[in-house]
Order: C-alpha cells, then sequence, then structure tokens
C-alpha cells in the first residue's frame, strides 16, 4: 500500500511540474510576440526595448553608462530620442519569433546570450540576416546557450563588422575546428574567444 500510495504521488509532482512547464513556456511565447502596431506607435527602439525587458533582458541606450532593466523605468521622450545600443539578454527568455523586434535597431553594437534557454540556430541565423545589424554589431558574447550548435555560430560571418566573439560552454558546437576556420577566413579582423571543450 505504501508503495502504491508513493507512485501516486510521484505521479502528482511529475504532472504538476510538467503542468508549470508548459505554462511558463506558453507565457514566454506570449511575451515574445511581435506587435507591429507598437512599433509603428513607438518606434523600432522603445519596442524592442520593451520586449526585451518584457523577457527578463536588459538594454542600454546611446549616452547612458548603465543598462536598464526595470520595464517601468524605460526613459520617455520623443519619437526616436532613445537607441538601443548594447543588449544583455543573460538568462531571458527571449526567442525567435520576437526576433522581429530587432529589424529596425541601427544602433545596435553589442549582444550579449548568457545561459538563454530558448537561443537556437535560428536565432543567430535571424539576428545575422538583418541589414542593419549586419552593419553595426561589434561585439557578442554566446555562453552556455545548449541549443546552439555550428551552423548558428557559422551564421555570424554576416555580421561584417564583428570585432569579438566569445563563445563558451556551448556543447552542441561539434566541430570547433572548421567553425572556427570558417569564421576566421569571412571575419579575418574577428577576435575569436573560446572556452569550448
Amino acid at each position: 500500500m505504501r508503495l502504491l500510495s508513493r507512485a501516486v504521488q510521484v505521479a502528482a509532482v511529475t504532472h504538476r511540474s510538467q503542468s508549470c512547464r508548459h505554462f511558463w513556456g506558453w507565457l514566454n511565447a506570449v511575451f515574445n510576440k511581435v506587435d507591429h502596431e507598437r512599433i509603428k506607435a513607438v518606434g523600432p527602439d522603445r519596442a524592442a526595448a520593451e520586449w526585451l525587458l518584457r523577457c527578463g533582458a536588459k538594454v542600454r541606450f546611446q549616452g547612458f553608462d548603465r543598462f536598464h532593466q526595470d520595464y517601468n523605468a524605460l526613459p520617455t521622450g520623443p519619437l526616436g530620442r532613445y537607441r538601443i545600443q548594447a543588449i544583455d539578454a543573460t538568462e531571458s527568455c527571449i526567442m525567435h519569433k520576437g526576433f522581429d523586434h530587432l529589424d529596425g535597431l541601427k544602433n545596435l553594437e553589442e549582444i550579449r546570450f548568457k545561459k538563454c534557454i530558448y537561443i537556437e540556430d535560428g536565432c543567430l541565423e535571424r539576428l545575422s540576416s538583418i541589414e542593419n545589424l549586419q552593419n553595426s554589431v561589434y561585439l557578442m558574447e554566446v555562453v552556455s546557450c545548449g541549443n546552439v550548435t555550428d551552423k548558428g555560430i557559422i551564421a555570424l560571418h554576416k555580421l561584417k563588422n564583428l570585432e569579438y566573439l566569445f563563445l563558451s560552454d556551448l556543447p552542441g558546437i561539434k566541430d570547433k575546428d572548421t567553425t572556427v576556420q570558417r569564421l576566421k577566413t569571412a571575419l579575418p579582423k574577428l577576435d575569436l574567444d573560446l572556452d569550448l571543450d
């Protein structure tokens, strides 16, 4: 009887944790939904900042020394006054479907993806295909993002002005030497800092 009771308790806990996981996944998808009307109303930088902060990331605007992480404390002002210069997405829930928010950013120079469970190859491919970012991004870090593989890292070769790339704790990288060679060939000025084993 005790064994049966224990099995029922374990099954109940497992079901609750799976339901909770599904709920958070659904909520994260809602946070990443792109509202094109909002982008038109407040401009691409403000809309992108709102998306990033909703998802737990931080942004730094041009002319500011510190990162903003409080959604309610975002600076206000005329349309286009505040331009995103850096994104720190550490432990955020940003995902591929929200990357359309990045389309209109023209001053983004630095991006850090650390411990982002939803960042995958498609995210890096989408980011690298945005023409404005190809010209502006010069620093990037991808750390402890378990869904990123060689394919996603190689896609970063489209970021023509990328000067520094730090890669660490990426178990999806299987052919490090080929990936590094392809990046160095495409971006000869790139300072590639690796901590991959």
